[in-house]
């Protein structure tokens, strides 16, 4: 089934769009692709890029927020509330998140295929993007056929700033399991842990996969788009140097950092360092430098 570009619901929307409710994934589909990554850290924007492929298959959402997904969500925590950017700043979430008893994948992947969409019927890559997976990507390599993970990082220091000022707008509501710490206490601590289970998944998945930066995403787009069509040819449309709808603005490919580091106050960043003090290793390991407060 085609729909017109009145109906579309993946990014552009000049192609005609098919949707997975009426096509066989389980037959189409041989590589699942993974985004795996932090939020507040460029993933929307791969993961839009990735669905201008002719070669995909997309949910129109995050998985884990899909309609018929058999899984547990930090959300699931009575102790947290407001929005899920934080989810990996308390052990208790992750244990949520990382309960194998809680999870049905073939119930999961029946529903997201029955959702997704492509610009060809003929797609044979199911693409995935949801920050949350950088705790599971053991039980993603498990159950999903011919898996593959795109393994992402970006400066920590602007990952803290994106978060906390999102969680501060005036439309969002913190969330109160801040339990008495500051917000960018709580946003380092959740950058560094993200960081260290990044950090395992390279050593136990990097030959299903490749690790870029998002900065070198930005300044190199050619090379990663190379890297990328490597560990999946079926890719062989893939352009990351597009412009790509963001919410409300269509914009290139372009390094944040700068701008947002730039918001950070000495005093944001003294409370930052002082989580980053204590895990610097996993910020060394990454070629990432501690910030200084008196910039």
């Amino acid at each position: 089934m085609a729909v017109g570009p009145e109906d579309c619901v993946g990014d552009g929307c000049a192609k005609p769009i098919f949707l997975g409710a009426s096509h066989d994934l389980e037959r189409v589909v041989g590589t699942h692709l993974f985004v795996i990554c932090p939020g507040n850290s460029g993933t929307t924007f791969l993961q839009k890029a990735l669905a201008t492929s002719r070669r995909t298959w997309n949910l129109p959402k995050e998985g884990w927020m899909t309609l018929g997904h058999v899984g547990r969500r930090p959300v699931d925590d009575p102790g947290m509330t407001g929005n899920q950017r934080i989810w990996a700043a308390r052990r208790r979430w992750l244990d949520v998140l990382e309960d194998p008893a809680k999870y049905d994948w073939p119930r999961t992947r029946k529903a997201w295929y029955f959702q997704a969409y492509a610009r060809d019927p003929a797609a044979s890559v199911f693409v995935e993007k949801t920050p949350e997976n950088l705790c599971i990507v053991d039980a993603l390599a498990r159950h999903f056929r011919n898996a593959r993970f795109l393994f992402m990082v970006r400066n920590p220091y602007a990952v803290c700033e994106g978060i906390c000022r999102v969680l501060r707008a005036p439309f969002r509501r913190v969330p109160v399991s801040l339990e008495g710490e500051r917000l960018e206490t709580v946003a380092a601590r959740h950058v560094a842990t993200c960081l260290e289970y990044q950090r395992r998944n390279v050593e136990a998945h990097g030959d299903r996969g490749i690790f870029f930066t998002y900065e070198t995403m930005c300044a190199e787009p050619e090379r990663v788009a190379h890297e990328i069509r490597i560990l999946v040819p079926e890719l062989d449309d893939l352009n990351l140097r597009q412009r790509i709808t963001l919410r409300r603005y269509s914009e290139m490919l372009t390094d944040m950092n700068a701008r947002q580091i730039a918001r950070l106050t000495p005093e944001q960043i003294a409370t930052i360092n002082r989580v980053f003090r204590r895990r610097r290793a996993v910020l060394d390991h990454f070629g990432y430098e501690m910030m200084d407060a008196d910039r």
